[in-house]
């Protein structure tokens, strides 16, 4: 049973060191090179011929799987392969191996481009002559400009994905797999290098943005269109209708979501401006002032005592609390709403009036009568205020005598 269980171990050993024996050798593969393997240079050459003259196949090649290197016979036209003398003109030491073909994942006919397109090796192949590997030029291969540049949607070319890709699956950038793409993808559209109508068209915008070709630079909230609001244009630019982003009552819920970090706002809109204008007051320093509704900066926002009515603060409050929710935590959690609206004494009108009359008349039963975590004993500490306690004194005293 031992020896059984040690042949085991053994095969298993064998197993894992031929499949890192596997790995590290495709490593190797892939990061060798025709440079590694043969002496070249391409400006050199370029001086004495043309690119046709080497890649022969070029010119009647109708797929990537075709093998356009050139072979020992076209070198054999200059050179003199027969003298052994001359073998290492080329040949590193010992090195005897074919060039390297390297597979492609893409559909290309150079026949068709060469001879019907009007165009030349260079106009896809550029800064060869300037180098000896053609992995050393910059743009050996045409970028995605250089191929849009025909296949644009004219009677060119088609620009569908297909036309030129064998496989679409593995064509998304590394930078959109990130899980905060969708808060940076503004940044990144802005970059100098930015492609994005190589895939997207305008419309792929429009899922979110209705209506917009280009987010203004001013991108005030007159630059968006609500549902209920005439779709005006401003200095010729398109207004951007926000109901696919935002629901109609997000102006009084925004302020949780900033807080939260779920979205990033500055992903659509400049803060600097768009935010100012609520959040700031006329001429004001906003990355000073921050988020501060101007309301909150006037003299009488808050008054503070019994009998004051609490300032605007208050009147704003009881027009629409879901305005305050935004931003402030009502029920109790937000430490700037408990600094005044506390009761901590147990005695009435000693503190901020904060129900509005007649708010007992809604409660039969009250949960506070036997949970300890009703949201009522989050401003009432007094020492009795619990479910358990004596009546007449502190907060129960205020109903049970």
């Amino acid at each position: 049973m031992k020896i059984k269980y040690l042949y085991t171990i053994v095969a298993l050993m064998i197993v894992v060191l031929l499949t890192i024996a596997a790995i590290s050798s495709n490593n190797l593969t892939d990061k060798k090179s025709n440079k590694d393997i043969i002496k070249f240079s391409h400006k050199k050459h370029s001086e004495v011929s043309a690119c046709a003259d080497c890649h022969t196949n070029a010119t009647s090649s109708t797929s990537l799987k075709d093998r356009l290197l050139p072979e020992k016979s076209v070198c054999a036209t200059c050179h003199d392969v027969n003298d052994e003398n001359q073998c290492n003109t080329c040949h590193y030491q010992d090195k005897y191996e074919p060039l390297m073909k390297k597979t492609s994942q893409l559909i290309f006919n150079h026949k068709i481009h060469l001879e019907n397109q009007n165009v030349n090796c260079e106009s896809c192949h550029k800064g060869l002559t300037d180098v000896d590997y053609s992995i050393e030029a910059k743009n050996s291969k045409p970028s995605m400009n250089t191929c849009y540049s025909c296949h644009n949607d004219t009677a060119v070319a088609s620009s569908e994905c297909k036309t030129c890709h064998i496989s679409t699956v593995n064509l998304l950038p590394q930078d959109h797999k990130s899980a905060s793409f969708m808060k940076i993808h503004k940044f990144k559209s802005q970059e100098a290098n930015a492609e994005c109508q190589m895939c997207h068209q305008n419309n792929f915008c429009e899922s979110c943005h209705i209506s917009t070709t280009m987010i203004d630079e001013k991108n005030t909230s007159k630059d968006f269109v609500t549902p209920y609001s005439p779709h005006n244009f401003i200095d010729n630019t398109k207004q951007q209708n926000i109901t696919r982003v935002h629901d109609l009552n997000y102006r009084y819920t925004h302020g949780i979501d900033l807080k939260g970090k779920t979205t990033e706002c500055q992903t659509c809109h400049q803060t600097e401006t768009f935010c100012a204008e609520c959040h700031n007051t006329s001429g004001g320093d906003y990355a000073l002032a921050g988020m501060v509704p101007q309301s909150h900066k006037m003299a009488n926002f808050v008054t503070l005592g019994v009998g004051s009515s609490g300032g605007q603060h208050a009147m704003l409050a009881k027009r629409d609390i879901e305005s305050c929710a935004s931003c402030h935590d009502v029920q109790g959690a937000d430490a700037t709403c408990i600094l005044c609206h506390v009761d901590n004494d147990g005695i009435k009108g000693t503190n901020p009036k904060t129900h509005i009359r007649g708010f007992m008349n809604s409660f039969d039963d009250g949960d506070w009568h036997n949970d300890k975590g009703s949201i009522c004993y989050t401003c009432h500490t007094d020492a009795n205020a619990r479910p358990d306690g004596i009546k007449g004194v502190g907060f129960c005293g205020y109903c049970h005598k």
